[in-house]
């Protein structure tokens, strides 16, 4: 396990964003035919509407990409039990994301479980949870939390919660902001990274913060500018920000990753993929 090199947001990680759709993308495809606009147009713009990050092929491509640095593994899945504190300050930190005790999305994964399953084996843990928000603490946690949270994650209900905490706070904000940005499933895939790790707080390492920095320097295709330069920008404000912290010193997931994939020009994720993080190889074929 390399948890100890993913960080969560100290504060307002628990933004709500919307997910983009491929409604509005559908639509305009439709009223494309009906103004008899070619149907090798329409085509196109179905099979763009299809390679953002939340196509699903694209979306297990992610989950196993972050779950390889993250995880030391591809098995995403096998993550909806981890639980460990991990020393960086946040308390507990598990599941398929690294929800953290000290940071809030946790208490809230686990209310959504509450409100879903009333009387589950984690319920009784929401007092302490509230209580130990904002820092390292155990207090009321310890010693069966962990054990719980295990029991708990062999519950579909329970990892169904997970799936749909980890879309609203971090996924899909990351995606809908790609697409704003008119970055195709790398690019969106950077933010997502990069939003996991960091959260969406105000302060400077944040997921905001760090987008504001490679602003400076280059502009993103939906401002005119040049994708593989913008997304260069953007990894080099990432790297920065994880230097920040010397549990995230290790830019491997960048560094071998991201722009192993970014000078290939393989904005699409297509397969396959290799890569490798701290060290250890991956491939997607």
């Amino acid at each position: 396990m390399v948890h100890e090199h993913r960080d969560s947001a100290p504060s307002a990680v628990s933004a709500r964003l919307s997910r983009r759709t491929l409604v509005a993308a559908l639509g305009a495809v439709a009223a494309g035919a009906a103004l008899g606009v070619p149907r090798a147009v329409a085509a196109q713009a179905r099979t763009a509407a299809a390679t953002g990050l939340d196509d699903p092929a694209k979306k297990e491509i992610a989950m196993k990409l972050v779950s390889s640095a993250e995880n030391s593994s591809l098995d995403w899945k096998a993550q909806y039990q981890y639980i460990e504190d991990i020393g960086d300050g946040r308390g507990y930190t598990a599941g398929i994301i690294g929800f953290c005790s000290g940071t809030g999305d946790m208490l809230d994964l686990v209310q959504l479980y509450a409100d879903r399953a009333p009387g589950n084996v984690l319920a009784t843990y929401l007092p302490a949870l509230r209580k130990v928000n904002g820092g390292d603490s155990h207090s009321g946690l310890d010693p069966d939390f962990p054990g719980d949270w295990r029991k708990a994650a062999r519950d579909t209900v329970f990892q169904t919660c997970q799936d749909d905490e980890r879309d609203r706070v971090y996924f899909g904000p990351a995606v809908a902001q790609g697409k704003t940005d008119k970055l195709r499933a790398l690019g969106q895939f950077c933010y997502y990274d990069a939003l996991v790790m960091h959260g969406d707080g105000d302060d400077p390492t944040s997921f905001r913060n760090i987008r504001k920095r490679a602003l400076r320097t280059a502009q993103p295709p939906a401002r005119g500018g040049d994708e593989t330069a913008y997304l260069g920008a953007f990894l080099d404000a990432r790297v920065w920000a994880m230097k920040q912290e010397e549990a995230h010193s290790d830019t491997t997931r960048v560094d071998t990753e991201q722009r192993v994939f970014l000078r290939k020009g393989n904005f699409d994720l297509k397969t396959p993929l290799d890569w490798k993080v701290y060290g250890d190889s991956y491939h997607i074929g």
